[in-house]
């Protein structure tokens, strides 16, 4: 289901494109961060349905490393893009004199290709590091239980698998504090106009800019901070020995990239107008 939701996200922005010859920032943003959870979604899916129907072919060389490779860098990329999606919302709508914020208001625009740059740099150098951890640790099972003994290699991969969310921690908390702070400055931000608006008893465009911005990341607030504590969850070894624990946490942890998509179509006339054309047309 979250391939589907993101790859409608990917077709509508794409032919949009391809109609308008241009993409505005905010549409290059959720273009990557559809491209990227629906890669996430998809190796997961692959690597799922190896480890399960064909678990021979899955933990051999390259295989299980290019997997790996793949949906770590697709989950970085989906991470911190959508924290790019956060701080855009919040320079391109929050009212502020600071000299600073108003130069980053100016070139938001310009920073936009950059910013998305940088976070598929990262992403690529987070991949190649749990490509190499995953290949030394396939190469050390190989050796220790011998071949053909997939049962035993299956396990200690699992294990480490869950381990390469270690790698990504450190940028998984700045995209979380990113959205933290980006929350913050928008309520700081909306608090302040509409205490403004009240003294002139006005009122503004702009205030219903704040308000839909503020539902929009405040809905990806609480998933995120849902996500955070499931991934700490995931990595205590005891919560992994307790199936309905574990079970509960890959389900959102995977339905995280879904769930949020669907939000960000209903929160975008555009997305939304395109899905309630289809369903109609569907009924």
């Amino acid at each position: 289901a979250g391939m589907w939701i993101n790859a409608f996200i990917v077709c509508v922005l794409c032919i949009g494109w391809v109609k308008k010859k241009t993409l505005n920032s905010n549409e290059k943003i959720l273009l990557l961060l559809g491209c990227s959870r629906f890669c996430f979604l998809c190796f997961s899916w692959i690597y799922c349905s190896f480890s399960i129907t064909y678990p021979n072919y899955l933990y051999v060389q390259l295989t299980f490393q290019l997997i790996v490779f793949f949906q770590s860098s697709f989950n970085c990329s989906n991470l911190w893009v959508s924290a790019c999606l956060c701080v855009f919302y919040c320079i391109k709508i929050a009212n502020f004199r600071n000299r600073f914020f108003i130069y980053l208001k100016v070139r938001i625009d310009r920073m936009v290709p950059w910013l998305l740059l940088a976070s598929m740099l990262s992403a690529l150098a987070i991949g190649i590091i749990a490509y190499d951890m995953a290949d030394t640790e396939l190469s050390k099972n190989h050796i220790s239980t011998g071949q053909g003994n997939f049962s035993t290699v299956s396990g200690k991969m699992d294990k480490h698998f869950f381990q390469t969310y270690f790698i990504y921690g450190f940028g998984f908390v700045t995209s979380f504090i990113a959205v933290i702070c980006s929350a913050l400055l928008l309520v700081f931000s909306l608090w302040r106009h509409k205490r403004r608006m009240q003294k002139n008893s006005m009122n503004s465009l702009s205030m219903d800019a704040h308000i839909k911005a503020m539902k929009s990341i405040l809905s990806f607030f609480i998933t995120y901070s849902i996500n955070f504590i499931i991934l700490i969850l995931s990595l205590i070894p005891s919560t992994k020995e307790e199936n309905y624990v574990a079970l509960l946490s890959l389900l959102y942890l995977y339905a995280f990239p879904g769930v949020h998509s669907l939000i960000l179509i209903f929160s975008n006339p555009k997305l939304e107008k395109t899905l309630l054309g289809i369903l109609s047309c569907v009924k």
